[in-house]
């Protein structure tokens, strides 16, 4: 029977345990002035070390060294891009456009580089294990765990499509309650949706959940009366009202699916790292059968992998947090993570937004580590179904990074931990930095015509921009992976697909997100919504009026580069282009992918699609998304390291070709 007995849901808040109040209490911040004089008096006069401090740790002098090395090959090959492009014979005009040109593109470079060596070293790590790493044993399954380490499985939602929300959450809860250790966790839905028909989806939704697994987890659900600073106030009002019950809390993003077998394996790792604050897994993209979002799944499972090695490879325990898919342990958390409001007026001030990565700094000021464990099987996620819903989440984004970047000189804040924020507003700033690039290469080519548009180092930067592809499909073809992708040809014309798609994108990415940056900067109202959980393809109609101005700015640029000559005209061919065809571009890929099936093509495959995983399956089946076959229902399967449900491993492959 459930200790926590349910009444009906005539009062949300009733659905929950009993109160048990703790304190999560924010600091004021700095400001971004006053944390620079800190931070700059700390740099010219460090504290002398402690010597009752505890010593470095091996993987702490190892990241230093590599941070070092990272950085040293960032500024040599700036500075030798720097040097060859070095502007000459520029006088007035031309002078001003030309220093202005070169600075923008060794910035730019050092941007390009920097993702460059990542990559490089996370193919290296694909195929050397990392021994400073943080890695699952093999014996995890076998090891018990303490009584006492509660895990609360939380949930926050707001306006969600509630069916696949709840199908993903009740996959989750099986695979769960199939484990030896399920009574170690409690499970939360955590609702800040004010819809009344919303509202009263998800209760019915929550109640036949409970029915049907009530008697074997704890099954809470719960909306908020006061619903503040969105997902981060709906967690640090969790945290208040029952995080001294629990040890650790795993957060879940809507679309989140996660194993049981990955939830106990969370729990084990923290146990055996105390001063681990958060552990994040990295989350297999799948779920939708669009063009978008099979291409970005592809993308994230093949050379997604390669940057997230490498960026493990120098941050090690200063990792990135998330958000979700996510174990933390509360009572640091509680102490330390309390997000004050960001003083002053408009879009920069206020809530933050990008609240993740402020966390794991405000973790790793306390004395916590964050690590990340790409190695770790049976978390997942989906992909926006489509290009605009990708850039609507993109713009989100762009404003919450763009926030941080106040917290940058934060007294305490860890240097890779300032890195990760400079690196967040670099990822949307990059873009009005190349649209700017691109605008004063035009004007010095308007003023001379024989100013080349595009620099002689530009081949180099194409290069790095695309090696990174071609040394994750090397890492494949070397571990014998490429059946799982369908086998070589496959895997070969699945990544010529996406880097295609890539391509094509790139520019139509470069435009939303200056106009995030600038929008952001001049204080344009955000709306925030949450992002669809099912596919839905884009109307002509509506997909054209959003981009017919890019239309008209492609074919009145063309007209004019036409003026100057062919060779104008084919430089500009590789931005216009895309900016023509942006409409059809964007409908096209919100198509599924279903008739590519049909006639025979497996393109854009992953091992996740090609041998389903139980947990996903059961999220599909009951989202409405892909019968179970005939004769095939839930059951538990025990095995030598415990008990899960699955399915036959010949059904398996009968349902996943």
């Amino acid at each position: 029977m459930n200790p926590y007995d349910l009444i009906p849901l005539t009062r949300p808040d009733l659905q929950a345990p009993p109160l048990n109040r703790g304190s999560m209490i924010s600091r004021p911040w700095s400001g971004f002035w006053n944390g620079f004089l800190q931070s700059l008096r700390a740099l010219l006069h460090p504290p002398r070390r402690n010597r009752a401090e505890a010593p470095l740790q091996a993987w702490e002098t190892a990241a230093t060294l590599r941070r070092r090395a990272l950085g040293a090959g960032i500024l040599f090959s700036s500075v030798l891009a720097g040097w060859s492009q070095w502007p000459q014979n520029l006088q007035g005009l031309g002078a001003l456009l030309g220093w202005t040109q070169w600075t923008l593109f060794v910035l730019l470079f050092a941007w390009v580089s920097a993702g460059f060596l990542t990559a490089v070293l996370g193919f290296w790590v694909q195929l050397h294990p990392d021994p400073h790493a943080l890695a699952v044993p093999p014996s995890h399954a076998d090891l018990p765990l303490d009584p006492g380490a509660r895990t609360a499985l939380i949930m926050p939602i707001c306006h969600e499509q509630v069916r696949s929300v709840f199908a993903g959450l009740r996959a989750t809860c099986e695979s769960l309650a199939a484990t030896r250790d399920t009574t170690l966790f409690d499970v939360f839905v955590l609702s800040d949706s004010s819809d009344p028909a919303i509202l009263a989806e998800e209760q019915a939704a929550w109640r036949e959940l409970h029915d049907q697994l009530g008697h074997r987890l704890n099954l809470f659900y719960r909306v908020r009366a006061r619903r503040g600073r969105k997902k981060a106030g709906n967690v640090a009002d969790f945290c208040r009202r029952w995080g001294k019950d629990y040890r650790y809390m795993v957060v879940l993003d809507a679309d989140s699916v996660m194993t049981g077998s990955a939830l106990t394996t969370l729990v084990g790792l923290m146990e055996r790292n105390p001063s681990a604050g958060i552990i994040q897994t990295l989350p297999r993209s799948v779920g939708l059968d669009t063009v978008h979002a099979r291409s970005q799944q592809f993308a994230g499972r093949v050379t997604g992998q390669l940057f997230t090695a490498g960026m493990q490879y120098w941050q090690l325990g200063e990792s990135h947090y998330w958000g979700h898919n996510a174990i933390l342990r509360i009572a640091p958390f509680m102490r330390h993570c309390g997000l004050a409001l960001l003083p002053g007026k408009g879009n920069l001030s206020g809530e933050i937004l990008s609240h993740d990565f402020v966390e794991a700094a405000l973790l790793r000021r306390a004395g916590y580590h964050t690590w990340i464990v790409p190695g770790l099987e049976g978390s997942y996620e989906q992909q926006p179904a489509h290009l605009l819903e990708e850039l609507q989440r993109d713009r989100r984004w762009c404003q919450g990074n763009l926030k941080n970047f106040r917290l940058l000189w934060e007294p305490g804040f860890h240097a890779v931990h300032r890195a990760m924020l400079l690196t967040g507003v670099l990822a949307y700033a990059s873009a009005p930095l190349w649209m700017a690039y691109i605008l004063v290469s035009l004007s010095l080519t308007a003023l001379n015509p024989h100013t080349p548009l595009l620099p002689t180092l530009w081949p180099v930067t194409l290069s790095m921009l695309f090696i990174p592809r071609l040394l994750a499909l090397l890492a494949l073809f070397k571990r014998g992976e490429q059946a799982k992708f369908g086998g070589t040809s496959t895997l070969l014309a699945s990544a010529f697909t996406e880097a295609t798609l890539s391509l094509l994108q790139a520019p139509l990415r470069m435009v939303a997100h200056t106009l995030f940056v600038l929008t952001a900067l001049t204080g344009f109202r955000l709306e925030w919504k949450s992002p669809a959980r099912e596919a839905s393809t884009l109307a002509w109609r509506s997909t054209w009026q959003h981009y017919r101005g890019l239309f008209l700015i492609a074919t009145g640029g063309l007209a004019l580069a036409s003026l100057r000559g062919p060779t104008l005209m084919v430089d500009l061919l590789p931005i216009a282009l895309p900016w023509l065809l942006a409409a059809p571009l964007a409908i096209a890929t919100s198509h599924s992918t279903r008739f590519l099936k049909m006639r025979g093509l497996s393109l854009l495959d992953i091992p996740e699609e090609r041998r389903i995983p139980s947990v996903l399956r059961r999220a599909w089946h009951y989202a409405g998304l892909q019968p179970l076959p005939s004769g095939v229902s839930a059951r538990f399967v025990r095995s030598g390291t415990g008990t899960q449900i699955a399915l036959d491993r010949a059904q398996f492959l009968n349902l996943s070709r």
